[in-house]
């Protein structure tokens, strides 16, 4: 097997999305699957289908055509608003995007009318956390110039929370979005199909909320795939944290002074943190860098410690033992050392299945 690599396990993945579509349905919230952290992968697509997830989201349109091309024919969103450059790809590939800008909504218009197609589109609503949004004071006069466009199709609102500036999702910001659903409906006379809460940062939100309001849909990534939620990192009981490992091969491993010497300056990634004089140690090197995965988003085995990465290497405190050259390393991930190694052409993937979770 080559390394670096991260190994997928498909059943633990299956297990977690399809703990919380069973978990949210009974609150009436169905899930969109979201598989942009993995690069668009057919195989986690599939496993999240046959989970029982709604549709599949992705951010990247050509994520979307190569989940299209390998088979996946579930309704399909694009979770970032699309590019201007892009809207012919994207309605001939996504079935509903989420929107902002009434000129990319107007171009989304022009290319549905070429393709004899409608296009699906959902406005994002900005609740504080001051990434995508329209401004909730401008959401009825936006709305009515939607509903002018031929060939589009308005869907439902929705919003994002706890990616920009960290705000939360609560019972007040949430109560909010339902408010204006309502408002929506009642001001122009039409239903919407979706009310999208938000993302797995939703998840507390959601399964401690006395009531969910008109909220309907979540799309989840980060939860079904490394089983947590993203405001403290915390696992979400019932639901595996290691269905994604990164296994990194070792390519020197020596006993040496746990103190550089010589004059200290900054290195290519900034300033070094001062060591701490623990005498000699094994100080292993694994083949494996920052160019391919976010080093501080890795849980190493217990017993070792990250000293620190440069492009291409990542050392390690081993303690008082040497590892054998080319011997293996077994990381864990977070959101953050995932996405990145996802992205890596260095970095290979190996899907496996297991026996099905009971």
């Amino acid at each position: 097997m080559s390394a670096p690599r991260l190994e997928i396990r498909l059943d633990r993945i299956h297990h977690n999305a399809r703990t919380l579509v069973t978990r949210l349905g009974r609150r009436g919230i169905a899930v969109t699957g979201v598989t942009k952290a993995t690069l668009g992968s057919p195989e986690v697509a599939h496993e999240l289908l046959h989970a029982g997830v709604t549709a599949i989201g992705e951010s990247r349109i050509e994520n979307v055509e190569a989940l299209r091309a390998a088979g996946v024919l579930s309704p399909m969103t694009l979770i970032r608003s699309p590019m201007p450059s892009q809207v012919d790809r994207v309605v001939a590939h996504a079935d509903l995007s989420l929107n902002t800008e009434l000129d990319v909504i107007d171009r989304l218009s022009v290319a549905a009318g070429r393709q004899a197609a409608t296009h699906g589109v959902l406005l994002m609503v900005e609740l504080g956390d001051l990434r995508e949004g329209i401004l909730p004071g401008e959401l009825h006069g936006f709305v009515a110039q939607v509903l002018r466009f031929p060939h589009i199709a308005l869907r439902g609102i929705g919003a994002n929370l706890a990616c920009q500036s960290g705000i939360g999702p609560d019972a007040r910001n949430m109560h909010e979005l339902s408010a204006l659903a309502a408002a929506v409906e009642a001001a122009h006379g039409i239903h919407l199909d979706v009310v999208s809460g938000g993302n797995s940062a939703n998840l507390t939100w959601a399964f401690g909320a006395d009531e969910v309001g008109r909220v309907d849909d979540l799309r989840l990534g980060e939860s079904i795939l490394l089983g947590c939620e993203p405001l403290h990192r915390t696992p979400i009981e019932g639901l595996r944290t290691d269905a994604v490992t990164l296994v990194a091969e070792v390519i020197e491993s020596r006993p040496k002074p746990s103190l550089p010497w010589g004059d200290v300056h900054e290195t290519a990634f900034g300033v070094v943190e001062p060591a701490e004089d623990r005498g000699t140690r094994a100080r292993t090197i694994v083949a494996i860098g920052r160019q391919d995965v976010d080093p501080d988003g890795l849980t190493p085995p217990r017993g070792m410690h990250i000293l620190g990465a440069s492009s291409d290497h990542l050392v390690l405190d081993t303690g008082p033992r040497t590892l054998r050259i080319g011997a293996e390393v077994r990381f864990g991930v977070d959101y953050s050392a995932m996405v990145r190694a996802m992205t890596s052409p260095f970095v290979s993937r190996e899907y496996r299945q297991g026996a099905p979770e009971r």
